[in-house]
Formats: C-alpha cells, sequence, structure tokens
C-alpha cells in the first residue's frame, strides 16, 4: 500500500452562512462521511487548509470550539481569488478541509486562572475559539475579561456575540471603536485598543492574556501588558499570516528556524522574542 496524499482534502457541506461584516463572512462546515465526523477532533488554536476546487486554498484557523465538535467554523475576508469563490458558495454546497494542524492555546494549563482576551478586527476569529472553549468549561476559570476592537461598528464581527457576551453577569467585555468610527447611540469605548486595555485589564496576577489582530494592534498591546506585569510567558498570540500548505513543506511560514504552521501558530511572547525582526 502507498501512503495516503497527505494533501488530499476531506469534503464538508456548508450548513450556515453568517454575514459579519460587508466583506466577511462565517461558514458552519459539516463533514461529508460521518465516520470521519464522529471521530474528528481538534484543539482551540489550530487551523485548516479550506479549498475551492480548480481555485485552490486558503489558511484560516478554525473559529469554532473544540467543546462543539458537531461541526467546525471558519471566518474570512474576501481578499483574493480563493476567498472571492468562497463567497459564491451557498448552504448545501461543498468545500474541502484538510486539518487541523499546528499547535494550540494551552487551556488545560489555563484552568484555575483568570484570562484576558484581546482581539482587534477580523483577529477575534482565532480568539473566538478559545473564548467559547473558555465559557463552555466557565467554571474552570476565574475571572474573564474580553477586550475587542474595530475601525468603525461596520467592521465589528460576530455582532450577535458580542451582544451576549456583553450581556452575561460572569465575564467583563469591552468593545471599542476607534476614533471617529462609532455610530450614533454606541455605548462602547472609544479609542485604540492598546489604551482601552491599559484602563480595564485586570491584575496581571495570574492572568494568561491571549492577544490577535493586526500586527500594529499587537506591537503596541504587548508593551501595554508588560508595563502591567505580566510575565512573558503568560502573554500568547497566534501568528497565520503567512501559512499556505500547513505542513511545512513549501517554506512560506518560514522565520529564521521556525515553521509557524509546524510549531505555531500558537507563540508565547517569550518564544516570539526569539524570532527574527522581520516577524
Amino acid at each position: 500500500m502507498g501512503e495516503s496524499n497527505i494533501y488530499k482534502p476531506e469534503l464538508m457541506e456548508v450548513t450556515e452562512i453568517i454575514d459579519e461584516t460587508i466583506d466577511t463572512r462565517t461558514f458552519r462546515l459539516q463533514f461529508k462521511d460521518k465516520e470521519l465526523a464522529k471521530n474528528f477532533s481538534f484543539k482551540a488554536g489550530q487551523f485548516g487548509e479550506y479549498s475551492m476546487f480548480g481555485e485552490g486554498e486558503s489558511t484560516f484557523c478554525i473559529a469554532s470550539s473544540p467543546t462543539r465538535p458537531e461541526y467546525i467554523e471558519c471566518s474570512f475576508k474576501q481578499i483574493g481569488k480563493v476567498t472571492s469563490s468562497m463567497r459564491r458558495l451557498s448552504v448545501g454546497d461543498t468545500i474541502g478541509f484538510r486539518g487541523p494542524y499546528g499547535n494550540y492555546f494551552p487551556v488545560e494549563e489555563m484552568k484555575g486562572k483568570n484570562v484576558l482576551f484581546i482581539a482587534g478586527g477580523i483577529g477575534l476569529a482565532p480568539v473566538r475559539c478559545v473564548i467559547w472553549n473558555v465559557l463552555d468549561l466557565r467554571d474552570q476559570f476565574k475571572d474573564i475579561t474580553i477586550v475587542y476592537g474595530a475601525r468603525s461598528f461596520n467592521d465589528l464581527v460576530y455582532k450577535r456575540e458580542l451582544k451576549e457576551w456583553k450581556e452575561r453577569k460572569d465575564i467583563k467585555t469591552v468593545v471599542t471603536l476607534d476614533p471617529g468610527g462609532e455610530v450614533p447611540d454606541w455605548d462602547g469605548e472609544i479609542g485604540f485598543v492598546p489604551a482601552i486595555v491599559e484602563k480595564t485589564a485586570p491584575k496581571s496576577e495570574n492572568t494568561v492574556a491571549i492577544v490577535c489582530g493586526p500586527p500594529i494592534m499587537i506591537k503596541f498591546t504587548i508593551p501595554v501588558l508588560t508595563k502591567l506585569g505580566f510575565k512573558e510567558e503568560n502573554i500568547i498570540t497566534t501568528l497565520e499570516n503567512r501559512m499556505k500548505c500547513g505542513l511545512g513543506k513549501c517554506g512560506r511560514c518560514n522565520v529564521g528556524n521556525v515553521y509557524v504552521c509546524k510549531d505555531g501558530p500558537v507563540f508565547t511572547y517569550a518564544q516570539m522574542k526569539d524570532l527574527p525582526q522581520e516577524y
């Protein structure tokens, strides 16, 4: 018997489509192979390769939580050939999937601690998977704080869930918009994410901070966290902007001696400091 094809995608059906913003959409997907669906598992922070046959593949995190194994979800922005093709899919259509790949957020090690989630723009997608993972096991964690920001109200993703999180009494949710991006009757914060983090973050003691968003947001948020006393090993982020094959074969995500797809995409700030400055 020859080796199975590591690049062969499994078939998944689009069972639900949610428009998050004018150019960002969420797919809920289920495996067509019932046996595969029953045995599939993943961890928060892992990613997959989503393929449009005849068009190519795109790399996205699995945006749903492993505590909800009956489906997976991905959220994507329309920016190229593959994602434009994905935008044309309807409920009932087929998409290819390879995965899960990469490492994951240390949810087990986070139990019994406070958790601070910080996200910007579409960067909420990889954070959302671990937010729901933690919320579905709520009694195993201490205080939970979510700080999320976007350029404007129209750029906020997962608006229904943001509303649900803000209404929950067992977590603190802060949503902020860049100055000028608010709408009438906006009742959230106005300001850039790093400043809002400094204003609203919990104490750093026994707290893990998970950060994901545009590189500029991460660049200015990490110094705020270190100033607040967060240890470098307790600041965790996910790097996904260079991955392509998911298998460490194409070399596109290679940074120094690290392959983001195999050694990541989840890194602590302590690990990130050792990467070349280009990252």
